[in-house]
């Protein structure tokens, strides 16, 4: 499971990363911010079976 904390944790360092770009004017970073938000995604799908399973023991 700590592992995928780490990586929820890149996850939104990469968002906050590209979406404060793209605040700045580089719209390339709103598409990089998108697929991050889409990882995310996957991810916290993920934590939630595993944390369902932690919580069933």
């Amino acid at each position: 499971m700590n592992e995928l904390n780490e990586k929820i944790s890149a996850g939104i360092e990469v968002f906050q990363k590209e979406s404060e770009s793209f605040a700045q004017g580089t719209k390339a970073a709103g598409a990089r911010a998108r697929k991050a938000t889409l990882e995310l995604e996957k991810l916290f799908k993920e934590y939630r079976k595993v944390s369902i399973e932690e919580g069933k023991k």
